[in-house]
Formats: C-alpha cells, sequence, structure tokens
C-alpha cells in the first residue's frame, strides 16, 4: 500500500515503521498507510524558519495579502481534484464545498482584509500615539512585529482543507511560517491541497511543512517566539497543553475544542409562528451537515416544556426524510462518519447518554455490518436535564442530538451555559426583549450566538458557521481560545511591544506622521512630487485666508444649510455659540483649496 508523504525541510518524505491506514469512509477499502516515524523534526522547524520565515519577514503586509489572493485565486481553478479526494472521507458535495470553497474564501476575505487595512511595511503601529508627558515631547505607541518562530497547527479530520486554511491565511499575514499537523484519518485531503500549495510556487519555500502522522518531538524542539494551535478534542488539547516544553517556555497554545452547543427555541415562538419551522431546518440542518462532524453542530436542543411534542414530532419527521448513504449516489443527502473508529466512538456515546438517562425518540443504532461507517440522524430526549449531568458533557460527534425541556427563561439559560463552554449557540425568537436577556444571560458562555428569526432567515449563515470576519472559539470545554476574526487573528503571530520615545522617533519607527513630531518644509509643492517622493513628515505652509460673512451667506446658499448658528446673529449671540459661525464642512473645504496647486501637474 502507498504511503502517505510528509513535506518537510523542502522535500517529500516518507517515515518508517509502524503505520495507520487510512480507509475509505464509504467502501472501507484501504488507501493509505500514514507514518513521520524517523522524520527529522528539528530540521524541520530550522528550515521553516531559516528559508520560509526569512522569507516572508521581508514582504510588507500588502505583498502577503496579494500572495493569500494569487493563492486562492490558483486554489480554486484546481478544486476538481479536492472534491474527488474529498468524496473518500464519506462528504457530500455540499460538504466538501463548505470545506474546499470554503477554506479558499477565507484566504480571498484575508487577503482582502491585508490590502485594505495594513500598511505597506512589515511593521504595523497597532493605535494611536499615547502623549506620556505635559509638553508632548514624550509619546508611546504600540507596534506589532513578527515572530521569528514558526506556528504549528495540529487539526482536526472533520475540515482537512478549510481548518489548515483558516489557519495559514492570519499565520502567513503576520509574516509566519507554519507547520501542518493534520489529522490523520483525512490528511490525504490535506495533503493534496498542500501539494497544490507548494506546486503553485507562489508562496516562499519553507513557508509551509506538512506533517503526515505524528508529531514525533517537534514540540521538544519549539521556544518562545513559536506558536501551537490545536483543534480537536478537549481531552488531547489539555494535554498537549500542558506538554512540558510548552509550560517552561511559555509558548502560546491556542486550543479550540469540541463543545456542547445548544439551539434554543424562544418561549415567545409557537407552532404557528414561521420561527418555529425556522428552528426545525436549522437544527435537522446542523445535525446532519458532515454527518453532524462538526465543532459547532448542534447537541442540545432547549426547547419550552410546553414545545416538547411538537418539536419532537416535527424533527422526527424531517429526519426520517434524510436519505443517508454514498453520497455519490442521486438523492443522498448525509454521508458517511469519517471511518469505523468514529462510527463505533458515536454508538458509544450514544450507549452513555442512554445510560444516563435519555431516551431514543429516532436512530441510535449503527448498522456495524455495513463497509461504509453510516450512523443514523439520532434524536434523544433528556426529560430532566437539570438532573441529568451527562447530557451536558458527554458529546457523541455525529448526527446526534437531544431534546430537553426548560420551563422559563431563566432555566434556559441555565442549561446553555451547562455546556461549561459553547463555540456557539443560536437563540430563535421574534423578541428582542428576550434576545436582549439571552445575551446577558449566555453570552459568557459562548464563543459566537445567533439571534434568528424570520427577519434575518433569508440571509442568515447559519449556526454552525464560522465566518473569518468573526471569532472562532469559546471558553472553558471550548478551549478557551480564539481564532478568526478579522485581524485580531493576525495579531496571535505577532508580538505587540510598547514603544517609547518622542513623536519624531515614533514618526521614523511608523513610518507615519505623529503629532508633535518635526516638521519638514519643502519649497516644491506636495503635487509637485511622485508619490515615492514624499516622506512622513513633508509639510506646507500656505498663505492664511479670512472666511467673510458673505463666505458663510454663500455657503449656506449652496448647500441648503440654513442652521441659525450660521444666519442668525442674534439668536447665534444667545447661544452656546456666542455669535454666527462658519459651517464646518465649508472650513475643511476652505483649508483643502489652501493645500491645491492649481496648476498642470508633471
Amino acid at each position: 500500500m502507498q504511503q502517505l508523504a510528509s513535506y518537510l525541510s523542502g522535500a517529500w518524505q516518507t517515515g518508517r515503521g509502524h503505520a495507520r491506514t487510512i480507509h475509505h469512509a464509504i467502501s472501507g477499502e484501504a488507501l493509505w498507510e500514514v507514518t513521520s516515524a524517523g522524520l527529522d523534526m528539528a530540521q524541520a522547524r530550522r528550515f521553516a524558519i531559516e528559508r520560509g520565515g526569512k522569507a516572508l519577514g521581508a514582504m510588507s503586509f500588502i505583498e502577503r495579502s496579494a500572495m493569500l489572493k494569487a493563492l486562492a485565486r490558483y486554489l480554486l481553478e484546481q478544486k476538481a481534484e479536492l472534491y474527488a479526494i474529498s468524496a473518500e472521507t464519506g462528504a457530500t458535495r455540499t460538504d466538501s464545498w463548505v470545506d474546499i470553497e470554503g477554506g479558499i474564501g477565507t484566504l480571498f476575505t484575508y487577503a482582502g482584509l491585508g490590502s485594505r487595512e495594513l500598511p505597506d511595511d512589515t511593521l504595523w503601529p497597532e493605535d494611536e500615539p499615547i502623549p506620556l508627558s505635559k509638553q508632548g515631547g514624550f509619546a508611546a505607541r504600540h507596534v506589532l512585529t513578527s515572530k521569528s518562530g514558526v506556528a504549528v497547527h495540529i487539526n482536526a479530520f472533520n475540515f482537512p482543507c478549510w481548518g489548515m486554511l483558516e489557519k495559514l491565511a492570519p499565520t502567513w499575514l503576520a509574516g509566519m511560517p507554519a507547520i501542518i499537523k493534520p489529522a490523520t484519518a483525512t490528511a490525504q485531503l490535506t495533503q493534496a491541497m498542500v501539494k497544490m500549495i507548494v506546486d503553485s510556487g507562489l508562496v516562499p519555500e519553507g513557508a509551509i511543512s506538512l506533517i503526515c502522522g505524528g508529531a514525533g518531538d517537534l514540540l521538544d524542539h519549539l521556544d518562545s517566539q513559536d506558536v501551537v494551535t490545536f483543534t480537536g478534542s478537549a481531552r488531547t488539547g489539555q494535554q498537549l497543553r500542558v506538554h512540558p516544553n510548552l509550560v517552561a517556555k511559555s509558548i502560546p497554545f491556542t486550543m479550540e475544542a469540541d463543545s456542547l452547543n445548544c439551539c434554543v427555541l424562544g418561549d415567545d415562538v409557537t407552532p404557528a409562528q414561521p420561527e418555529f419551522a425556522l428552528f426545525i431546518r436549522e437544527v435537522v440542518r446542523e445535525m446532519t451537515a458532515k454527518a453532524g462532524q462538526k465543532c459547532t453542530a448542534i447537541r442540545r436542543i432547549i426547547v419550552p416544556q410546553a414545545q416538547v411534542k411538537a418539536v419532537s414530532d416535527a424533527l422526527i419527521a424531517r429526519l426520517q426524510k434524510v436519505v443517508v448513504g454514498d453520497p455519490a449516489q442521486e438523492g443522498v443527502k448525509m454521508g458517511a462518519l469519517v471511518n469505523h473508529e468514529q462510527r463505533q466512538d458515536v454508538q458509544d456515546n450514544v450507549n452513555r447518554l442512554v445510560a444516563a438517562g435519555c431516551d431514543v425518540l429516532l436512530g441510535g443504532q449503527a448498522d456495524f455490518s455495513a463497509a461504509g461507517a453510516f450512523f443514523p440522524p439520532t434524536l434523544l430526549y433528556c426529560p430532566q436535564p437539570d438532573e441529568t449531568p451527562a447530557v451536558h458533557a458527554i458529546e457523541a460527534f455525529g448526527p446526534v442530538a437531544t431534546l430537553m425541556p426548560y420551563q422559563n427563561v431563566e432555566h434556559a439559560m441555565t442549561l446553555a451555559r451547562a455546556g461549561e463552554g459553547s463555540l456557539a449557540g443560536t437563540l430563535v425568537t421574534a423578541s428582542g426583549e428576550l434576545a436582549r436577556a439571552f445575551i446577558l444571560g449566555a453570552a459568557r458562555a459562548h464563543g459566537r450566538i445567533q439571534i434568528l428569526n424570520e427577519e434575518s432567515s433569508a440571509e442568515s449563515t447559519g449556526h454552525g458557521s464560522p465566518l473569518p470576519q468573526l471569532v472562532h472559539g469559546g471558553p472553558g470545554r471550548a478551549g478557551g481560545g480564539e481564532e478568526l476574526g478579522g485581524l485580531r487573528a493576525v495579531k496571535h503571530y505577532m508580538q505587540r511591544t510598547a514603544v517609547q520615545g518622542s513623536p519624531t522617533m515614533l514618526a521614523a519607527i511608523g513610518q507615519q506622521w505623529v503629532r508633535g513630531a518635526q516638521v519638514v518644509e519643502d519649497r516644491i509643492h506636495p503635487f509637485r512630487k511622485y508619490f515615492e517622493e514624499i516622506q512622513p513628515g513633508d509639510s506646507l505652509l500656505t498663505p492664511r485666508r479670512t472666511l467673510t460673512e458673505a463666505d458663510i451667506v454663500n455657503f449656506a446658499c449652496l448647500s441648503g444649510d440654513h442652521f441659525y448658528a450660521h444666519m442668525d446673529k442674534i439668536a447665534a449671540a444667545e447661544s452656546i455659540f456666542g455669535e454666527r459661525v462658519v459651517h464646518g464642512y465649508f472650513l475643511i473645504s476652505a483649508a483643502a483649496g489652501l493645500f491645491v496647486d492649481a496648476g498642470v501637474g508633471r
């Protein structure tokens, strides 16, 4: 059987020794052997830093943004091959679209953010200068610079493309190289995309490395300039978090783990309202997308006691219509779990929930004689959620969710928080008052909350969709980490430093003029200079202009702004203004006019 190669130190390499096997999720066929045993992780890190880090660090934010955009376009052109491989993981076409094109879309988003909002420089002045003295001669500013290490991204099996790209985009924009360690179960899809990235020639050598198999002793070789991120189970993440070297050297560690996310039906919603149908649709979609293998999937369905039967009947009716099978077959709506091990894990956790007191309303039992790792949509019911801690702690990572009742709004918020930290939550309600109360009572336990009603439904991106503009992560069980969130994510891979000095020095460091810094007067008007010739601090002293009453009147007639402070001398004198005042936007226009060189430019 062919071995899945790693890409380290600028070359494709295979390990030796005991290997794990990747199986086709639908047919059960053995596809690849995977091992990284014997590969030199210390050398891989050095190569990434010395080659990839040096090249990325020399690029400005604008150049890195252009690189991301070019790469995104290239990957879109190659996507057909990725879809074919994704089918091996049990994903439907829609599932694969979220993973493949959703990931590429994240590259586009960060390319746009970088080109619009970051400086054409390698240093990022993060905020406005902070005065530190009475006379203005001493000030400070926070600046961000690239770390000199490598970002190690340990990823989960459920999104082998998106999970890599949503971390790579801010990492590269920050100027750091990355070592990717995908989950073995779907590593062939990650490897295919990495190969495309390498073959594109669009990123510097060493900017990306790939470990197919275990991370070996990689974490032992890291230092304080490195960063580690982890996406996966809470148990594995907790073990990595206390790795002796990470602790000893205070190496940043960001964790995003599975969580018991909830969807709450507001007590204002009845079956006759459109929000009820939206609730049912949202729950069913989140239970079955990726066969429930999403860290943001809905696991707990929290509804008013009076609506339990209506909700359960509606959910069962919808879930019974979901066709499970080979996504290549027409009409199939839900594919398989990633492998047999995952199927067994889901079955074991369903059994644990039932043993804890949950009733099975639908599904609940896999067909272990099937070659494919299929698991039926499963709806459980927990009649006593306050007395059943297992329902807030055990996650069956598949198409499984548990329905539970609440007595009042306070109780609903208590149950929502009982997961002890969630990535996402949804409240379906038509009441703004209830929405505010829920945010105040439940937001502290969630990384993201969607308020869904009829007004937003047509354009809602859904409960389970992390967006590059919004933070992705959550407190407590969800890992306590934070990813994405626009440019917030870039800062995780940079060092923030408070720089103190004179305004002139701060201007020189940030390549941006700072109030109080020295200015440079030049006889050549700025309009007579090329852009490259203009420097921070260049100034122009113009003749003065006196604004007259006639100017005010003329501008009022031109603009239609006859506010009394401009036009009524007596009223203006009796007001806080004390006398007639010029229009603010006329003042700005007049100042701009003084700056203009009216002649033909060069």
